[in-house]
């Protein structure tokens, strides 16, 4: 997975750019299919906003942000909310062709056709 850090009106320090490469590679260490991950930083007065956005195959895109005062926090808050955006996108394109046929049911109940 590839990982991009950058910031908005701010300079991106060392110490910033490897937390949040650690958190979406932990994060999102169950989701190995994913492509390429975004984190943008950014400072505005005194609210301090992370941004996360993750490519996927499949037209695979989320986005997703958080605003704190501790820009740790803030990613944090990203990245989590990203976690569970995926989670969800996941369980819709679950395979459902596992369930057994309705002749089998019908087979096993006793029902007779008509």
């Amino acid at each position: 997975m590839q990982i991009t850090v950058t910031g908005r009106h701010m300079e991106v320090t060392e110490s910033l750019r490897d937390f949040a490469h650690e958190r979406v590679e932990h994060e999102l260490a169950d989701f190995p299919r994913i492509l390429h991950a975004h984190v943008i930083l950014a400072i505005e007065k005194h609210r301090q906003m992370a941004e996360v956005v993750v490519q996927g195959p499949h037209h695979l895109r989320v986005e997703a942000s958080d605003e704190a005062t501790d820009m740790y926090a803030a990613i944090t808050g990203a990245v989590d909310k990203t976690a569970r955006q995926i989670e969800r996108q996941m369980e819709k394109w679950q395979n459902h062709k596992g369930k057994e046929p309705l002749s089998h049911v019908e087979a096993r109940t006793g029902a007779v056709e008509v």
